[in-house]
């Protein structure tokens, strides 16, 4: 009898553990941001899966993983209760993955090189969620610290997974203090590795940071607004609110450019109508924007010889569209149906039609002059549509070709009142500082506003408390470009620290190969 009671109450013990590391992970992300949660979030797991079969190990890390990812996009219930679950489902295997191998690794002769694979392999298993079946690469550990400015400043050598690679260094040494029997050297050699690498980390932010404070104001200045209509998803495509949808931005715009802008910007699909289909709707904006002579960019759906396409039209000051960017990243089941010729009836799944892919990483140009800098001078831009932001790839591409700021327009309407859009912006943050490039913000229900190449956010919010999100309103800020051009680590080598984690992965195994040959 004593003998089921104990394994009874271990079983127990190990759900309860698993349960305390998800629930702490989840309120390190928004709404709480208790970022700080992040640094020790999977010391429990740790401690649930030590000793245990592979089988248990990844049990008790999948249902981990189920618990943290409902309770960080059960947001998504709004847009399908089927479709949320079965991705909660698939986006736990990672969880049970890592629980797998970490078993594996505490059972193992416990040495430094051990002590790096567990981060590393953390890392690979985010880039993997990030890329396999079109990748879903939300809620990184490494966004968890998307307020903890000093942090995230590596970013640009490492991009977010080297902040993702910090803190589960962090989760993996404390886990070393209190759940292993370590020698007092092999545990001197973690502890101090780990205050160096912090002392790095920290010492590179702080100077990241000051040196932003220094050059203040130096670079090239542009005014850039960004509308926040607050068009509920019921209204967005209906017919008899296209007047009224229209003349909300109109006026909206019309407040901004009072501001005297260099730029106006609209969120995604923000344009009531279809260019090809509803040209009335086009022929306003043309008129508004040659009226108040401030360019516009302007999210709206295009047609073309019988295909559509979710674009950014960047409208002259004259009133033409001078170019457009075609989106490249599509939201599976949103805008496309991946397998839709083998499984006919998934087709159904999405309302307007396909939306066919961009080809073009299309960066605007915008002349102006400007009182700082004598002549007409060209600033280039670049927009990530919609989720686009969470693909750091695209944005390293856009600043390699040379975009001096960056825009993302979105809409998050369909989330309701909810952590999503906070959730959202946290990629945008770590996309300024992984390229250094200052970015704007137009999202039709929030959060709209700016981010500074540091990563600091200035929010559009309104009444009491800063209210950012289910608000209307418009936003105008300063933003200060580099004059010295010079591109980040991170934007010239984007997979460099994905690289030295497969290596460390890869030198692991050869390692044990050669020692079972001896």
């Amino acid at each position: 009898m004593l003998r089921p009671l104990k394994s009874q109450n271990s079983l127990i013990k190990n759900f309860l553990l698993c349960s305390l590391s998800a629930l702490l992970l989840i309120f390190s992300f928004p709404d709480l941001n208790l970022w700080i949660l992040a640094w020790f979030a999977f010391v429990p797991l740790f401690l649930a899966v030590k000793d245990q079969s592979q089988k248990r190990a990844f049990l008790l890390s999948y249902l981990s993983g189920v618990i943290f990812w409902w309770g960080t996009i059960y947001w998504l219930v709004h847009v399908t209760l089927i479709g949320t679950i079965i991705l909660i489902l698939y986006l736990a295997l990672y969880f049970g993955l890592f629980g797998l191998f970490i078993s594996s690794v505490l059972r193992r002769e416990s040495s430094f090189a051990h002590f790096l694979l567990v981060p590393s392999f953390w890392v690979i298993l985010e880039y993997v969620r990030g890329h396999l079946f079109t990748g879903f690469p939300w809620a990184l550990l490494g966004y968890s610290q998307y307020l903890n400015l000093p942090v995230i400043q590596v970013s640009d050598i490492t991009g977010a997974w080297g902040v993702s690679f910090l803190v589960m260094t962090v989760n993996t040494l404390i886990y070393s203090v209190v759940g292993c029997q370590l020698s007092v050297v092999n545990l001197a050699r973690r502890i101090i590795f780990v205050a160096l690498l912090v002392s790095f980390v920290l010492g590179y932010g702080y100077f990241k940071l000051s040196q932003e404070k220094s050059e203040a104001g130096k670079g090239q200045p542009i005014r850039v607004s960004v509308i926040q209509g607050d068009i509920p998803q019921e209204m967005k495509w209906s017919p008899a609110y296209q007047g009224f949808i229209l003349g909300k931005y109109l006026e909206l715009s019309t407040l901004a450019a009072q501001e005297k802008p260099d730029l106006i910007v609209w969120p995604e699909a923000a344009a009531p109508g279809i260019l090809g289909e509803d040209n009335w709707v086009f022929d306003e904006i043309f008129s508004f924007a040659s009226g108040i002579q401030v360019p516009l960019v302007v999210g709206s759906v295009v047609e073309e010889k019988g295909r559509y396409f979710g674009s950014a039209l960047f409208i002259s000051a004259e009133g033409k569209v001078l170019s457009r960017y075609d989106k490249i990243h599509r939201v599976p089941f949103g805008e496309y149906v991946p397998l839709k010729k083998i499984f006919p009836f998934l087709a159904s799944v999405v309302p307007i039609g396909d939306i066919d892919k961009g080809k073009e990483f299309t960066v605007f140009s915008l002349r102006r002059t400007t009182s700082r800098l004598r002549g007409a001078t060209d600033i280039k831009f670049a927009v990530l549509d919609c989720f686009e932001d969470l693909f750091p790839e695209l944005s390293s591409e856009f600043v390699g070709r040379g975009a001096d700021f960056l825009i993302n327009i979105t809409n998050d309407a369909w989330y309701k009142k909810t952590s999503a859009p906070l959730q959202h912006l946290q990629a945008s943050v770590f996309r300024a500082v992984e390229n250094r490039v200052p970015l704007a913000r137009s999202a039709n229900t929030g959060v709209s506003g700016f981010i500074r190449s540091s990563g600091k956010v200035s929010y559009l919010c309104a009444g009491e408390g800063c209210v950012k999100i289910f608000v209307p309103g418009h936003k105008t800020e300063e933003l200060t470009l580099a004059l010295r051009k010079k591109k980040s680590f991170y934007t010239r080598f984007p997979d460099a620290f994905i690289l030295f984690c497969a290596f460390c992965f890869v030198y692991d195994i050869i390692m044990r190969l050669l020692k079972q040959k001896e």
